[in-house]
């Protein structure tokens, strides 16, 4: 199982058109985090893509190609691309640049997106929110198995045998599909053969097991090898020396970020006993390496899933203590999973 990170950039917006320190800093730091994940040996570093003032990320490519620069073997993804409000032809040519600098270690998570801001943004009605994604994926997966394009679809401008450049190293960019539980994704991303990565972020994990199954199901009656298939999990993470310390310094960040997400989707405020719950029942990976080491072995034995991904919520925890907890997740945690697991 391959352990990794996922990361949206949280940030205070800085509230101006120019001299954005707040924004400045954000990206530093976040070149920082990757760096030390590849040093400690994790697998996989994500950058989610968000048009909002509270993220930094909005073009994730350009933070993979700045990772990949810095970074020597750290598989280096979207988290996730909203494909729906983007072009596929473009966004092929910007994963496959990064795949060359990255001598071979793009990846892209594609998923419809878990804010509405990029579709006004872009010029999309968002009436077409599933139309729009299922088009520009089957373009981009057509794009990324052959070098010249012949493709026409309802709302993008056909193409006529032209080539898409430049092409990767890899043979194909390997493409995730990013769900959060509609049964529907799962049934696609099962059919298609793609693999799949859910966000569990606040119902206990063992109810997404009929999700999996179907996933699972789905592919193989479209004939796939279902042994072959790829899933990943995703929940929020962070890791301190002891547990209450870990609660302590995470939960300030959490509260503010789910109570914020909270206003606009009519969920009640966050509280010190809910989180509680979450911490000990719930998706949330928060507490001293042994804890975490037990949460993700809990989720492989529900899942057989072939990668976990952290998910950090940053908010307000000074940086050098989220460098720890990441220092932590790869010193202490991944080392005792992959030996649970036999991997070497």
């Amino acid at each position: 199982m391959e352990l990794g990170i996922s990361t949206f950039g949280e940030v205070s917006p800085d509230g101006t058109s120019g001299n954005a320190v707040n924004a400045r800093d954000r990206v530093q730091q976040l070149l920082e985090e990757v760096k030390l994940a590849d040093e400690v040996g994790l697998d996989v570093f994500a950058f989610g893509e968000h048009h909002r003032p509270d993220f930094v990320i909005s073009a994730p490519e350009i933070f993979m190609a700045a990772a990949a620069a810095i970074t020597k073997n750290i598989k280096l993804s979207s988290s996730v691309t909203v494909l729906s409000s983007a072009d596929p032809v473009r966004t092929f040519q910007n994963f496959a640049t990064v795949d060359l600098i990255s001598n071979g270690r793009a990846e892209m998570i594609a998923g419809r997106g878990s804010f509405i801001e990029s579709f006004p943004l872009f010029g999309y009605n968002l009436n077409d929110y599933d139309e729009l994604f299922a088009e520009k994926l089957d373009m981009f997966l057509q794009i990324n198995k052959q070098e010249k394009l012949n493709w026409q679809g309802k709302f993008r401008a056909p193409v006529k045998g032209q080539g898409i450049y430049p092409r990767p190293i890899q043979q194909q960019i390997p493409v995730w599909l990013g769900v959060g539980g509609t049964p529907a994704s799962a049934v696609r991303a099962g059919t298609l053969n793609l693999p799949m990565i859910i966000a569990i972020l606040g119902s206990p994990p063992r109810q997404f097991v009929p999700f999996v199954e179907l996933y699972r199901e789905s592919a193989q009656k479209a004939g796939h090898d279902v042994g072959k298939l790829q899933l990943a999990i995703s929940s929020q993470f962070y890791v301190a020396e002891d547990s209450k310390q870990a609660a302590d310094e995470f939960y300030p960040s959490y509260e503010t970020l789910m109570t914020r997400v909270g206003k606009e989707r009519g969920w009640s405020p966050m509280n010190r006993p809910q989180f509680e719950y979450l911490r000990s029942n719930g998706p949330l990976v928060v507490g001293s390496p042994q804890q975490a080491i037990d949460k993700i072995m809990e989720q492989h034995r529900l899942f057989n899933n072939t990668r976990f991904v952290a998910q950090l919520v940053t908010g307000f925890i000074p940086h050098s203590q989220v460098l720890k907890s990441i220092e932590l997740y790869g010193t202490k945690v991944a080392p005792v999973v992959r030996k649970e697991l036999g991997i070497k």
